[in-house]
């Protein structure tokens, strides 16, 4: 029942620290269910879908250790059962489905919930599940369950239809303890991907190619405890920067990877927003300057993420002259534009595409969060806009963003978080 409530037109300025990735962190953990014995993962962000995946785990009969003062979750999956995790925890976020690949690796047999998540559109897991045949599962899926059972994986090839990071990640994770050679073809690309293949590396897998089109996993028959250091967030650092720019401020991002954020940062100097990678690592954003209009594409990494297509919207929204946003990787992650128009958005949208016409100022309104990016986007706009705007549905926003009221907060943001209170009858 919390809202926000974010005052607008303040300028922003200091330092800002990048979390650990979540969408490395929850893979992460799942892959550290394919060794016995214990795994530290460090830098782990503090977020809803984190104490989800945990509680996953901790039903399966994996003793799972939280210290998110220290960012540090230790992992033993010693123990680890086949005992289908509740349906209610699975459905409430899609990652919770990466379990399935490690328990079927480890234990010959696992049933799980098909996953929930976001309402963004259309994630099937067929890929997921072909991957699996692939390397011999059985695979089924009846009441609303996932069963896949097979005595010994077998490696084989593997070839993707769309280079689905959560596929990706899913059939590499399997293929460690698969007996021969798995060659995964048309793979997802993506950081994460990498993040996690290093991690399985320091357990004993042999996987060489993560971060390519074609990742090559060459089985073993056992995998041991290790500690890896998750990535920062790269989602969290383009809403970062973006917030510089919506609030015409300088801001400098620490703990953050330059190497992650090409397309980011080149869409932003397109669109005259200013950049300087320093020395030490940290980025520093510049939106001082003169705005220009530009034309964004979605695309599977190394193109523009698009978990960050909406909080870009939020910034063409004010940038004179006509933007064009094109959606390709889910088609229904336009549900924010309604909420953008409330504030004075000129947001016009055909299909997969969006026309914005920039305004000269937002203006603040009760709007809500229909999403996790699209809550991100909702913030940005009540930092740009006059006067003063709530925001609603703050659950989606809590899976995604460790902090940002206290973030936000110390770069200036007049922004808090209060208590709906019920009203008795």
């Amino acid at each position: 029942m919390d809202k926000l409530v974010i005052q607008g037109g303040k300028p922003l300025h200091g330092k800002v620290p990048i979390s650990g990735a979540k969408n490395s962190a929850l893979v992460l953990l799942a892959g550290a269910l394919l060794a016995p014995g214990e795994s530290v993962i460090t830098n782990v962000p503090n977020l809803a879908d984190v104490g989800v995946i945990s509680e996953v785990l901790a039903r399966i009969g994996v003793r799972v250790m939280m210290d998110l003062t220290t960012h540090t979750i230790r992992v033993d999956a010693t123990d680890l059962t086949d005992t289908p995790p509740p349906y209610d925890l699975v459905t409430k976020m899609r990652a919770s489905f990466f379990v399935l690949g490690p328990i079927l690796a480890r234990l010959g047999y696992a049933r799980i919930p098909l996953p929930g998540g976001c309402s963004i559109g259309s994630r099937p897991v067929d890929l997921h599940l072909k991957g699996l045949r692939s390397l011999g599962a059985k695979v089924i899926i009846e009441h609303g369950y996932v069963e896949a059972q097979a005595d010994k994986l077998i490696g084989g090839p593997v070839y993707l239809d769309y280079p689905s990071v959560g596929a990706t990640e899913t059939i590499m994770m399997a293929a460690c303890l698969a007996e021969g050679t798995t060659v995964i073809d048309n793979c997802a690309q993506e950081p994460e991907i990498v993040d996690l293949a290093e991690m399985l590396i320091k357990m004993g897998a042999r996987i060489v190619g993560a971060g390519t089109q074609t990742i090559t996993v060459e089985g073993v028959s056992q995998l041991h405890g290790t500690v890896h250091d998750c990535i920062p967030d790269r989602i969290e650092a383009g809403t970062f920067m973006v917030a510089a720019a919506v609030t015409r401020s300088r801001l400098t991002l620490t703990k953050v990877r330059a190497d992650h954020m090409q397309a980011v940062i080149s869409k932003l100097q397109e669109a005259g927003v200013g950049i300087c990678v320093e020395p030490n690592g940290d980025i520093t954003v510049d939106g001082t300057g003169e705005f220009h209009p530009i034309d964004l594409r979605t695309q599977p990494f190394p193109g523009f993420p698009t978990d960050l297509q909406s909080q870009f919207m939020t910034l063409l929204a004010l940038v004179p002259g006509t933007s064009m946003v094109t959606e390709t990787v889910f088609e229904n992650r336009f549900m924010h534009v309604d909420e953008l128009q409330r504030m004075g958005a000129n947001i016009k949208t055909e299909g997969n595409c969006a026309v914005i016409q920039g305004v000269e100022a937002l203006t603040g309104a009760p709007v809500k969060a229909t999403d996790l990016r699209a809550g991100a986007a909702m913030i940005l706009a009540g930092l740009a806009a006059r006067g003063e705007t709530t925001i609603g549905s703050i659950h989606h926003i809590d899976r995604g963003y460790e902090d940002i009221v206290g973030k936000l907060s110390a770069v200036g943001a007049q922004i808090s978080r209060a208590q709906r209170k019920e009203v008795l009858v």
